[in-house]
């Protein structure tokens, strides 16, 4: 084995080397900089429509949560698109998901949860309004996908 080259600069992600390509870590950050303004909406939109701070941080939460979520989904391929990679059964990560979202319901709507993380119960436009700014946040990048394959 060749100390040298373990260290070589010049070694790809078809080298097996490195986790992501300099590409893949370039949208990767795009990813991550969409999630963060679709979260800072969601706290500006549910505070300037006079939403008190638990119902704020719930909000902000949800997104965040939401989008991670989807994140998951939408990072299994950076070149198929998540209908595509639906072909490919992942019980573990659909289980992770569901557990995630019974785990987000737990702290919404089980008062003395709710009371801990200081958040309050949200609406089912709230949800949506949620789930909704992460789509954006998140989905963006489909769009981007299929181009690329176009």
């Amino acid at each position: 084995m060749n100390l040298s080259k373990k260290h070589d600069e010049s070694a790809t992600k078809s080298d097996g080397k490195y986790f992501l390509s300099i590409n893949e870590l370039g949208i990767s950050i795009i990813q991550g900089i969409a999630i963060t303004l679709g979260v800072l909406f969601s706290y500006q939109f549910t505070a300037q429509h006079g939403g008190s701070e638990e119902k704020t941080r719930a909000m902000v939460f949800c997104t965040l949560i939401f989008a991670n979520i989807l994140l998951s989904y939408a990072n299994r391929s950076f070149y198929y698109s998540i209908v595509e990679s639906f072909k490919n059964r992942n019980f573990l990560l659909l289980g992770i998901s569901c557990a995630v979202l019974i785990l987000l319901f737990v702290i919404l709507y089980c008062r003395p949860v709710a009371s801990f993380f200081e958040i309050t119960a949200l609406s089912g436009s709230e949800l949506t309004t949620a789930l909704a700014v992460a789509a954006v946040s998140v989905l963006w990048f489909e769009i981007y996908k299929l181009i690329r394959r176009a």
